[in-house]
């Protein structure tokens, strides 16, 4: 049995962290062990997640980047006393610790890159490149993310592959949680169209622009409601907004939310204003629940949105001109059904989880036989 050690700086409920129960769920269990670790301890819900599905979860507790690579001697310890075979590190810092460990211990190092490399801090994206070299092997969630460590990386011998995130499609299926159902058991307003997304609320996301976008179609079209599942840093910004564009009674702000699935089966439209993605899972979700997707054309977006086929997309500083793909959207019933349909087709061709985890598992033997 192949043992995997994961590195990963939090376990908050994003992308990158959302990915590891995904694929927990449909690894080989008879060929693969997996252990995980992560850092700090105030983002550690998905830590819960992973426990109750009986693995061991590491914390290394530390509350800033300094403190987390100086926890790497502690890390080299419990990898080489659990006999991992390969470290699978995601993003900058904990690919860094976790490369520290592979030299300390020998065990092969591999490492998923989840953004743009212009996106991280200077010191950190130094860190990041100068050590990347130590990788046994290195993948990028998007085609766009690998072009992007291309321009910055000096890697002439350390593969590097793009491996697009997946999505458990039998589970975020419309046929879990049927839309009526979903409004009803969820209290939000019956009859009305809902726009939402699912996210954390940092500044990239760029809400404020969402939130723009949902008053001008609210002002023109009373018959909507929106839905922005998450929370995060600029949470109190947004409700500030919400107060004063005079909307709180038709935004909804569930919180951070461990099941989603009832949100997005609720939803009629997903949008995104997105600055800069990686390959957002939440979109992919919400596509495999057959919702069409508006969004700014942002990192791999485009890599699993075809404009006027699976969504809508606007180039990153247009994000205004989505009022008019939305407002289509919204008035026809029969264009939502089939390019929510067509989305959920793409997500089943070519983001599936099961997919992306039988290409993980031929990486990981192919490591650790080399």
């Amino acid at each position: 049995m192949i043992k995997i050690y994961h590195l990963i700086k939090s376990l908050g409920r994003g992308g990158a962290e959302m990915l590891l129960p995904e694929t927990l769920r449909v690894h080989d269990g008879d060929a693969f062990a997996f252990r995980y670790a992560y850092f700090l301890p105030h983002k550690g819900q998905v830590a819960e997640d992973l426990r109750g599905m009986g693995v061991t979860v590491d914390c290394y507790s530390a509350s800033n980047n300094a403190a987390i690579l100086a926890k790497t001697a502690e890390v080299a310890k419990t990898a080489r006393e659990w006999g991992a075979d390969l470290i699978h590190c995601h993003l900058p810092i904990a690919g860094v610790v976790g490369r520290l460990v592979g030299r300390l211990t020998g065990i092969p190092v591999i490492y998923t890159e989840h953004n743009k490399q212009e996106r991280y801090h200077f010191l950190t994206r130094q860190l990041n490149l100068r050590t990347m070299a130590w990788n046994k092997y290195v993948i990028t969630c998007s085609g766009d993310v690998k072009v992007s460590l291309d321009a910055h990386r000096r890697l002439p011998t350390t593969p590097v592959v793009p491996l697009l995130n997946g999505v458990n499609t039998e589970r975020f299926s419309p046929a879990a949680y049927p839309h009526d159902r979903a409004v009803r058991e969820l209290g939000l307003p019956k009859g009305k169209l809902i726009v939402g997304t699912v996210c954390v609320f940092r500044t990239q996301k760029r809400l404020h622009l969402w939130l723009d976008l949902a008053h001008r179609l609210y002002r023109a079209n009373p018959q909507l409601h929106f839905v922005i599942v998450g929370d995060g840093p600029e949470e109190e910004r947004l409700r500030t907004q919400v107060s004063e564009q005079g909307m709180d009674a038709v935004i909804t702000f569930p919180g951070r939310i461990q099941e989603v699935r009832p949100w997005l089966a609720a939803m009629d439209v997903y949008l995104m204003t997105s600055e800069f993605e990686g390959l957002p899972i939440a979109m992919l979700e919400a596509m495999s629940m057959e919702l069409p997707v508006v969004a700014t054309a942002a990192g791999g977006i485009g890599e699993a949105v075809t404009h006027d086929k699976e969504g809508f997309l606007a180039p990153v500083e247009e994000w205004s001109s989505l009022v008019g793909p939305l407002d289509r959207l919204l008035h026809d019933e029969s264009l939502r059904r089939t390019i929510g349909t067509a989305a959920r087709d793409r997500v089943q061709r070519g983001f599936s989880i099961e997919r992306m985890t039988r290409e993980l598992e031929r990486i990981y033997r192919q490591v650790v036989t080399q």
